[in-house]
């Protein structure tokens, strides 16, 4: 993998994100071994603590093993990351991950309905009130991120009336790992959070406490856009 030395405005997130990128690529395949921490910081122009803190997050991130002696192997993510690292897969050089934002769209998609009807089940007439706030949050303006930021504490507020800790912190990843990249959505994502009468149809699901129309209803508001943005997302992918 040719490296490249980085700048100092944050050494180790840069460190961290060159060598993702060559696991990503498959510049350095699962069971390669790194240079060690003294050749590292030599290539990249850092120091060997800024080397050693990077290594230390991508173990943390189960990207790579160090092993006893010292030396640190590249694992396949794919078999052994968590959803910690789905921010970086995001954003990588500047750049949206159009493969990504289609999984999350599909995880979204599997998994907001159920956590919608949980929610219904155990807090959702309590929460009502607050859901209704954050819909009326979304009709009141026409700026398509502030409507995405508007859905995103909708969606955090279902999670908390689902009150399940799985799902709280599922949630919080996906949202870091989509946060980044709002602005950079919201052409895609304004049909979506431009339903305010199909957020009104769920919010009054959600009020009944009653899970099976609620989870028709979050599958209304979420399953149109998501096939619509997963085929703009193919179709960019083909073009580039």
């Amino acid at each position: 993998m040719p490296l490249q030395p980085v700048s100092r405005r944050s050494v180790p997130d840069e460190v961290f994100d060159q060598v993702l990128a060559g696991v990503v690529d498959g510049e350095i395949e699962a069971g390669e071994t790194l240079p060690s921490e003294r050749r590292l910081a030599e290539v990249l122009g850092v120091s060997r603590p800024a080397v050693r803190e990077a290594l230390q997050r991508m173990a943390q991130t189960r990207l790579v093993e160090v092993r006893q002696g010292g030396s640190t192997t590249v694992r396949d993510f794919r078999k052994t990351a968590g959803l910690d690292l789905l921010p970086r897969l995001l954003v990588r050089a500047g750049n949206v991950d159009t493969a990504v934002v289609r999984s999350i769209l599909e995880a979204r998609l599997v998994i907001g309905p159920g956590v919608a009807a949980l929610a219904a089940g155990r807090g959702g007439p309590a929460a009502a009130a607050t859901l209704t706030d954050s819909v009326d949050a979304m009709a009141a303006t026409d700026d398509d991120v502030e409507r995405q930021q508007h859905a995103l504490a909708f969606w955090d507020l279902v999670v908390d009336a689902a009150d399940s800790l799985t799902f709280r912190l599922m949630f919080n990843s996906l949202r870091a790992a989509y946060e980044p990249a709002l602005e950079a959505l919201a052409p895609l994502m304004s049909e979506e959070v431009g339903q305010i009468g199909a957020y009104r149809v769920l919010t009054a699901a959600l009020a009944e406490g009653d899970p099976d129309t609620t989870r028709a209803a979050a599958e209304r508001v979420l399953r149109p856009a998501t096939r619509n943005l997963i085929t703009a997302l193919e179709a960019l992918e083909e073009t580039t």
